[in-house]
């Protein structure tokens, strides 16, 4: 019941609308990504380049997506978000138009490597701090909500993008999308809105007393803006653990993103089944944001995201030993569960740690671990491709990788993550 004392909630909360122009977000800058498997072969023959030279668009994009939430996420912190991911969704439908456009390999680098890149270093980082600030309790399942994008982007841009390279070829396909990712991306930015006190409300919808100021951005925001600075953070043990563990299992994460695709078409499985592939990732990636950022809420973040570098080691063992499409299309689901689940619980992971004040920012310096592994993994696993003719070696490293990032998290007995109560 209403009080004298306190303003009256609204309807629905503000916060769902920031997830879903977070979801909106996120599902562009990534589903633009990783579709790029569907190009894979198409930029092979147009430009006469090997699968390494062609994996490196990628990896560049990759490497700039990650890489630039250590600036993206300090701006937004001080300018806002919205700015930041309206350009970002700018960006990302220029670089696909440029791609379209590209007389050489080089452009497309420029173009896709540099746009995607960007664009998506631009809006992601500060689009998943901002969804951090205006939950407490349901953090985890919010978290996961908003990065759902990704495994939902995963899921339908792959096919489409495939289904228009094969209507009316690579270059179409690229300035369609990239129209549709500036016009969609930036209307949905306009939802985003920095922390829950510019509302006059506190995390989770709680109403700010009247004697507040309904636009401040301290303590009245229920805890949003108090916390680390980012110098603070990277110092401490928890973020250097944290840092280890991402930049580790990434040099394996990306892998399949780039060559599961080439991979079944190599085994004999038709290439509108192959792209399929990415689809299972989609779908189970979309499951573990759901499943895990829920589970984290209850079972502890810290041990979600254990879970998260677990699976993803056991699921790539699947890979190393399928070679039709059943098998394969197993590996790719159960793969997307743990992938989805260890990016939703990151930033909630984070944000438990270290507090809002700097979450952005936080999220950012963090990221660029994941940004040297995008790098250099996908591209790598390329040229190991042109030198012996196979996978298995990636594989086997993208394996090793995940088992050594979820050592370095169990063995951490003293992490400081708080547990939700």
């Amino acid at each position: 019941m209403q009080t004298g004392s306190a303003l009256p909630p609204p309807r629905i909360f503000y916060g769902w609308f920031v997830v879903a122009a977070a979801f909106t977000v996120t599902l562009i800058g990534f589903g633009s990504a990783y579709s790029f498997s569907a190009f894979v072969a198409p930029l092979q023959q147009e430009f006469a380049a090997s699968r390494g030279s062609v994996s490196l668009v990628f990896s560049l994009a990759g490497f700039l997506y990650f890489g630039l939430g250590v600036i993206s996420g300090p701006l937004a912190d001080r300018f806002g978000v919205r700015p930041l991911a309206i350009a970002g969704m700018v960006c990302v439908g220029a670089g696909l138009a440029l791609a379209g456009m590209a007389r050489s390999l080089t452009e497309v680098y420029l173009g896709y490597g540099l746009g995607v890149g960007i664009g998506a270093g631009l809006s992601y980082v500060p689009v998943l701090g901002t969804v951090q600030r205006w939950f407490l309790k349901r953090r985890g399942f919010a978290s996961g909500l908003a990065v759902s994008g990704i495994g939902v982007g995963t899921l339908i841009m792959p096919p489409i993008a495939a289904a228009l390279v094969e209507l009316y070829g690579w270059r179409t396909a690229y300035l369609t999308l990239g129209a549709a990712a500036a016009c969609v991306g930036v209307g949905m930015s306009l939802l985003l809105v920095d922390d829950p006190g510019s509302r006059g409300l506190r995390p989770d919808g709680d109403p700010i007393p009247s004697d507040k100021t309904a636009g401040t951005h301290t303590d009245a925001a229920g805890g949003a803006r108090v916390g680390a600075t980012v110098g603070e953070a990277i110092r401490s043990r928890m973020f250097v653990v944290l840092y280890v563990a991402c930049v580790i299992s990434s040099f394996g994460v990306f892998v399949p993103f780039v060559h599961l695709v080439p991979y079944a078409m190599d085994q004999g499985v038709p290439k509108s089944a192959a792209v399929l592939l990415l689809g299972a990732i989609g779908v189970g990636s979309t499951a573990g944001r759901f499943v895990l950022g829920g589970l984290a809420d209850r079972m502890g973040r810290q041990q979600a995201m254990l879970a998260g570098f677990v699976g993803m080691a056991l699921s790539l063992t699947i890979w190393l030993v399928s070679s039709t499409f059943w098998p394969l299309a197993a590996f790719a689901f159960v793969f997307g569960v743990c992938y989805g689940g260890w990016v939703a619980v990151t930033p909630a992971v984070v944000m438990d740690a270290f507090g809002g004040r700097h979450v952005s920012g936080i999220l950012g310096a963090l990221y660029t671990s994941v940004a040297f592994g995008t790098l250099i993994g996908p591209t790598a696993a390329g040229f190991a491709y042109d030198v012996t003719g196979s996978y298995t070696l990636p594989i086997a490293s993208a394996i090793a990788a995940n088992v050594v990032a979820a050592a370095i998290v169990a063995s951490n007995a003293r992490m400081t993550v708080s547990r939700p109560s």
